[in-house]
């Protein structure tokens, strides 16, 4: 993995962390050994301990006075910004006023250390988000910069945006594919790492489509342009990141009404603790200083920033293993999910029909032959899979005619083959041998008389049993919706184990059967349904989470889906499901652990057993811990 690199801004933070850091160390340092306030002598001898520890205060701290004043500005006034400077200045005017009075000086030392460890927190918290930020941003780098139109056999270079479809552009090697297209010519291998998380190059040949974000690695090729640049693969992929932390979840929602509650409420009540004890008792130096520490620990900086913080690093490591997920409130949903339901056709199965058996089996080549024949010039998958299992070039000079809805028959002089169902060969009085095998039968004919059949079936996707057992393990539910028969559908939920299946929908049958579920299913219960992302559009849309097996290129994946999974690989599922239950695990121990420590803290405040500095680890070192806690989330699943 490419080593993160700060940003210039967060360079200059660093060092002005470090500067200001040395400069504190010094200074106390030397106070502590000599006592900076008798060096002078006299009444006025805190004067140099106090320019001292304000120049350092002003190197760390400035930044933080103006975003305090620019928001009470805006009426944003109860921020962590107004609390760190309520709590350092009064501290600086306590120690200024001891010292006018002629007692020991204390507080300048400590208001310092509270704007430094904060800044030190700010600064993890930054790193921490540009890190996690990293594998998101790199997704941002699919974005082309030009594209080469091809006009009069020349290549000019100008704005994605400005080329249409039907043009023609040219994508040399070690450029990025700006647009959706068709290859027209050249043969060459592509780096579609970035869509996909696949770390292995592509080979792409001439007639293939070809998806923007791809890197051309070898060879200059031709690209016919089938989609503009903001219906393109690259323009969606980009909107879908751009906006995926639009979508809140609970717990941060949590945090943000906990927040406008709280901070007022202690404000309020560091307030009462400084001017109730301080009437009855006169020891207002006493209290004065304890509110102050009670403000600096109150501070929910922990929560604030731990929080999001751990949704954002699990959206930048799902995206980081090709999983787009639109908001955090789905990787929220994600650890509830416990019912599944899954189209079979290119999700549970590959989608691609290949032959399996051959009736009868010592003439399996001549019903192959003559099948292929029949079926050379369709476009049909099964046609197809027929053709590609005969592998050889298919004789030629027959006229083929398509029967709707039974199948098709080549005739050459006499000789008369017949390719299709059990209906064509009843319509034409053919005595066949029925087969029962589960696929799809295609039944061969020569001059009116039955020659043999073939058993086409689609193939399992070789992860598929391990997902499925590993759903069950998690104590979920899975369930197949399909528009096949039910001997294909029964065979197929029996060799996955799944927990029950319906056969023969349509698609309005499959929103129906997602319907009934979801008005049955118990509390907290979350369904999900996987299919496609192109005629399971609808069902992706009415579940509670939406999951697109290779959604790259199709439109309904990305719209109407909450969750892509870009290498259209089953794993990918579980592989989100075990993040989002580290995401969860930590945003949980992050919220206990910020307000548990912070609760004890406040009252040792209150009660005066415990001093600024401990306030500081309070309110500082809890948020640094917090988000060191949420950076886990990229670690081992």
């Amino acid at each position: 993995m490419e080593k993160y690199k700060m940003s210039k801004k967060l360079k200059k933070r660093l060092y002005r962390i470090i500067l200001a850091l040395t400069l504190f160390a010094v200074i106390f340092t030397i106070d502590k050994i000599v006592n900076l306030a008798s060096l002078s002598g006299g009444s006025s001898g805190w004067i140099l301990p106090f320019m001292l520890y304000l120049a350092v205060y002003i190197l760390i701290g400035y930044d933080v006075i103006l975003k305090a004043v620019k928001n009470i500005v805006r009426g944003q006034v109860f921020d962590e910004n107004f609390l760190m400077c309520v709590a350092t200045l009064g501290a600086f005017s306590l120690a200024v006023y001891r010292g006018v009075k002629g007692l020991e000086t204390e507080g300048f030392d400590e208001a310092c250390a509270v704007l430094l460890f904060y800044q030190v927190g700010e600064f993890f918290q930054s790193y921490a988000t540009g890190r996690s930020r990293k594998s998101i941003a790199s997704l941002m780098d699919i974005r082309p910069d030009y594209a080469n139109l091809y006009k009069d056999g020349n290549a000019l270079t100008v704005s994605p945006e400005e080329v249409k479809i039907g043009d023609t552009i040219v994508v040399n090697p070690g450029e990025r594919v700006p647009l959706d297209g068709v290859i027209i010519s050249g043969e060459t291998t592509l780096d579609v790492k970035a869509l996909t998380g696949e770390s292995l190059p592509k080979e792409a040949f001439s007639g293939e489509e070809i998806l923007s974000g791809s890197v051309n690695l070898t060879t200059q090729i031709q690209i016919k342009v089938t989609k503009v640049f903001y219906d393109s693969t690259v323009s969606k992929i980009l909107d879908l990141v751009e906006n995926a932390s639009s979508q809140k979840s609970k717990s941060e929602n949590f945090i943000t009404k906990f927040s406008k509650i709280y901070t007022p409420f202690v404000c309020v009540t560091a307030l009462l603790l400084a001017v109730i004890p301080s009437l009855i008792t006169d020891n207002w130096q006493t209290w004065i200083y304890r509110a102050l520490s009670f403000l600096v620990v109150s501070c929910p900086c922990a929560l604030v920033i731990s929080i999001p913080l751990s949704f954002f690093v699990g959206l930048g490591s799902a995206s980081k293993n090709g999983i787009l997920v639109k908001g955090s409130n789905y990787l929220e949903m994600l650890k509830q999910a416990n019912i599944f339901y899954f189209d079979k056709t290119g999700t549970l199965t590959k989608g691609n029909f290949k032959v399996t058996k051959i009736y009868p089996h010592d003439k399996a080549d001549e019903v192959l032959r003559l099948a292929a024949i029949a079926e050379k010039d369709s476009n049909h998958p099964i046609a197809k899979s027929i053709v590609a299992e005969y592998g050889k070039q298919a004789d030629g000079g027959y006229a083929l005619t398509n029967i709707a809805g039974a199948g098709i028959s080549a005739v050459k002089g006499e000789e008369v083959i017949l390719c299709g169902n059990d209906k064509l060969m009843k319509d034409l009085n053919v005595d066949f041998t029925p087969v029962t095998d589960t696929g799809t039968v295609v039944y061969v004919a020569q001059n009116s008389k039955f020659v043999g059949s073939i058993i086409i079936s689609d193939q399992l996707k070789e992860e598929a049993k391990e997902v499925i057992s590993s759903l069950t393990q998690m104590k979920a539910q899975t369930y197949m919706l399909t528009g096949d028969n039910d001997a294909i559908a029964e065979e197929v939920a029996n060799s996955l184990n799944l927990t029950g299946y319906k056969a023969s929908l349509l698609p309005q049958n499959k929103v129906f059967e997602v319907e009934t579920a979801l008005a049955n299913k118990k509390t907290g219960d979350v369904l999900c349904f996987v299919g496609d992302g192109i005629n399971d559009a609808p069902v992706l849309m009415r579940s509670d989470i939406g999951i697109a097996m290779g959604g790259v290129g199709s439109d309904a994946a990305i719209e109407a889906s909450d969750v892509v999974l870009m290498q259209d690989n089953l794993k990918g599922i579980t592989l989100a499901k075990k993040i989002a239950n580290k995401t969860m695990r930590i945003v949980s121990q992050n919220i206990v652990f910020s307000i548990a420590v912070k609760l004890i803290i406040l009252l040792l405040s209150a009660l005066g057993i415990a001093n600024m500095w401990l306030a500081v680890f309070g309110d500082v070192g809890v948020a640094v811990l917090a988000i060191l806690n949420a950076m886990r989330v990229n670690s081992k699943y």
